[in-house]
């Protein structure tokens, strides 16, 4: 198998509110884990981004979190999405589904329509 590919920069947070929008709350290493499953294990998540990552999230308002056990009864932090969250959601799902249509015309510029 391939070598596991890098996040592409500012799609993480898009990735951690999906999780936590499909998944409910969860701790980092399982939204980790996640991302790891839902990309076929094609992408690898750094711990080194993702906790920074999450702490933005919830400095801006999008997630929350509280200590609570894990499933092996460890402490750990669990993140859930917040209103605002849903909202950013939704927001960053419109923006990327424009860029990957811009980018898309460039991929195949023969079938670029002209405007």
């Amino acid at each position: 198998m391939p070598d596991k590919a890098e996040i592409w920069q500012g799609t993480l947070a898009l990735m951690i509110l999906k999780t936590l929008q499909s998944m409910g709350p969860l701790h980092g290493y399982g939204i980790a884990r996640r991302i790891e499953q839902i990309s076929g294990n094609a992408l690898s998540v750094n711990y080194g981004t993702l906790y920074p990552s999450l702490l933005k999230l919830e400095q801006e308002g999008y997630v929350s979190s509280e200590w609570a056990s894990s499933e092996n009864n460890r402490r750990a932090k669990f993140y859930r999405l917040t209103s605002a969250g849903r909202k950013q959601v939704a927001k960053e799902e419109r923006q990327w589904e424009r860029a990957t249509e811009i980018v898309a015309r460039f991929l195949a510029p023969g079938e670029a329509q002209v405007c």
